[in-house]
C-alpha cells in the first residue's frame, strides 16, 4: 500500500510536470516510462484495464491539479498588479499603503514630491502644513479617502495628514 502511494505520488509528479512542459495531453504510463522503469515500479502486474484505469486517474488528476495551479497564478497576479497600482485606482480596499519616505523629510508642501522605499513617488495636492520638522528615512501611511481619488498622507507620529496622489 506504501509502495503504491509513493508510486503514484512520483507518477504525478513526473506526469504533471511532462504535460505542463509539453501542453500536450497527458501519455499512457507505458509510453512515457522505459521498460526498466515500468517493471520497477510494477506496473507490469497490472492487467490492461487496471493499466488504463490508472492512466485515466493520472489523465484526470493532472487536469485538477493544473486548473487549480492557473487559478492560483491568476489569483497571485490579480492581487500584484493590485498592490502595483495602488493610488493610481481603486480597487475596493481601505488598507493603508505603509512605508518609509527615501531621505530627508522638511514638512509639507503643496507640489512637494515624496519618493517612498516602495518605489512609489506621491505628489502633494493641496496645501497642509507640518512647519519645521525635519526627519530622515519617515514612517508613512497613506490611506485612501472614503470618497473619491483622494490620498491623505501621514507621518509617523504627527497627525497633520496631506493631501496627495500618486504620480508614478
Amino acid at each position: 500500500m506504501k509502495m503504491s502511494r509513493l508510486f503514484l505520488s512520483i507518477a504525478l509528479l513526473v506526469a504533471s510536470t511532462c504535460a505542463v512542459a509539453q501542453q500536450n495531453p497527458l501519455e499512457p504510463l507505458r509510453d512515457a516510462m522505459s521498460d526498466s522503469e515500468f517493471k520497477a515500479a510494477g506496473l507490469d502486474k497490472l492487467s490492461a484495464d487496471e493499466l488504463a484505469a490508472l492512466d485515466a486517474w493520472l489523465q484526470q488528476r493532472i487536469g485538477q491539479k493544473t486548473a487549480q495551479a492557473v487559478a492560483q497564478a491568476k489569483q497571485e497576479g490579480r492581487k500584484e498588479v493590485e498592490q502595483e497600482t495602488r493610488g493610481f485606482f481603486d480597487f475596493g480596499t481601505t488598507e493603508p499603503i505603509q512605508s518609509t519616505i527615501v531621505g530627508a523629510f522638511n514638512g509639507f508642501a503643496k507640489g512637494r514630491q515624496y519618493t517612498l522605499a516602495n518605489g512609489q513617488v506621491w505628489e502633494q495636492v493641496e496645501p497642509a502644513s507640518l512647519a519645521g520638522v525635519r526627519r530622515t528615512d519617515p514612517a508613512v501611511k497613506i490611506t485612501p479617502s472614503r470618497f473619491g481619488n483622494t490620498w491623505f498622507m501621514k507621518i509617523d507620529g504627527y497627525n497633520t495628514a496631506a493631501p496627495v496622489r500618486r504620480i508614478k
